[in-house]
Formats: C-alpha cells, sequence, structure tokens
C-alpha cells in the first residue's frame, strides 16, 4: 500500500513506475514509451514537482532518475502527506492484521 500525499496525482505514481523500471527518462521518452496518458507538458510539471519534493533527480537536459525515497515510496515505506518512514514491521503487522480480519469474516 502507498502513502500517497495530498499533493500527489496519478500521474506522479506512473512516472515513478516508469523511472523505476527504466532507471532514467524524460518527459517526452515517459510520455511516448510509457503507460503514462498525460500530456508532456504535464509530465513535465509533475516531474518538476516531484525533483522538488526529492522523490526524483534532474540530471539536466530534461532527464530525470528516481531517488531512495522515491523507490521507499513506491514500495509503501514513505508516507509523502507527512514524510513519515515506515517501518517494514509496521507493514507486517498491519498486512497480517488484514489477513486475520478477512478470516474471521468468513
Amino acid at each position: 500500500m502507498r502513502y500517497a500525499g495530498s499533493w500527489m496525482t496519478a500521474a506522479d505514481d506512473r512516472i515513478l513506475e516508469y523511472l523505476s523500471e527504466h532507471k532514467s527518462g524524460s518527459p517526452t521518452k515517459m510520455k511516448r514509451e510509457g503507460p503514462i496518458r498525460y500530456s508532456r507538458q504535464q509530465v513535465d510539471r509533475r516531474c518538476k514537482k516531484l525533483a522538488k519534493k526529492r522523490l526524483v533527480d534532474h540530471l539536466g537536459n530534461g532527464v530525470y532518475v528516481i531517488t531512495e525515497d522515491g523507490e521507499l515510496y513506491l514500495e509503501g515505506r514513505l508516507d509523502t502527506e507527512d514524510w513519515q518512514y515506515i517501518e517494514e514491521e509496521v507493514n507486517n503487522k498491519l498486512d497480517n492484521e488484514s489477513i486475520e480480519d478477512t478470516d474471521t469474516d468468513s
């Protein structure tokens, strides 16, 4: 489960997923090759916002790479609303509680 901040949009997840898979990319390349259904201009704006929030790094010439925090967000280990890092133990506990709730619903 990802913990998206209220400042994030659906485009942000697609951009981060693309960069995680491809290691780098420009808004033009992401629009052309990725599952991103947003204009190149919107992808460019969101990349700039993600760079400002340090989820991606801008290498220059319109090329971006995902940061460690960007990867942690994708893994559900960073809450970008209040910038809290979530320990794996907490995630496992929540997952186990969810499974137990499902088992008792039957």
